[in-house]
């Protein structure tokens, strides 16, 4: 007789890589992560990317396009502080940059655990 009737027990890593709250809240500490450990952010792009269709209707997709905008955003940003680096004012203007992603990801995080929707997830700003 086969098992396949059974039902898979849900683990811990199961559920934060499965599509909803818990796995949007993953991604935003990934991306915090990416402060100290710079390829978590793109663990994060991926699995917000592969997860956004999923949830279509859902409170968590307005989290997944943040995210995504955030890392597309973040990096236009980057890229301009890296050509005014060469005038002097990009090193400031790249922790800026710094300041802005980590208080988008700190925002992000709060709206996730109220399971609130991201009120303007297409904002460039905050």
């Amino acid at each position: 007789m086969s098992d396949s009737n059974k039902p898979v027990p849900q683990d811990a890593l199961t559920g934060y890589l499965a599509p909803g709250g818990s796995n949007v809240k993953l991604v935003y500490v990934l991306y915090l992560a990416s402060v100290l450990i710079g390829l978590t952010v793109l663990v994060g792009l991926v699995m917000a990317y592969i997860n956004r269709p999923q949830v279509s209707g859902a409170w968590t997709e307005s989290h997944y396009t943040y995210l995504i905008r955030t890392f597309w955003i973040g990096l236009l940003y980057s890229a301009i502080c890296v050509v005014l680096m060469f005038i002097g004012i990009g090193f400031l203007l790249l922790f800026a940059v710094l300041i802005w992603a980590i208080i988008r990801c700190v925002k992000g995080l709060q709206w996730a655990s109220a399971s609130n929707p991201v009120p303007n997830p297409t904002s460039w700003i905050i």
